[in-house]
């Protein structure tokens, strides 16, 4: 079942500057540690002056899509699924 929802978290990254490559590594939500195992679609847009970069992540069978708001350098979780259909 896919859930809208708009929840902070916490996100571990890693950036490879030869390859000019980010990858979101962990994932710590509700106090639980979320290992990314595959990233998917990324994609950014603007929203006014601010630039947010959004990834899709599977993480033990969970797919995440979170996003990164540029100017506060915060996180967020936009959608969870379990891969069940509604």
């Amino acid at each position: 079942m896919i859930q809208k929802l708009s929840a902070p978290i916490s996100v571990l990254s890693y950036f490879n500057h030869k390859k000019r490559k980010f990858s979101p590594l962990l994932v710590v939500w509700e106090g639980k540690e979320h290992k990314v195992s595959k990233i998917g679609y990324q994609h950014k847009f603007w929203s006014g002056n601010t630039l947010f970069h959004v990834f899709s992540v599977v993480c033990e069978g969970i797919f995440f899509k979170i996003k990164l708001n540029t100017q506060s350098l915060s996180w967020e979780i936009e959608e969870i699924s379990d891969g069940e259909t509604n």
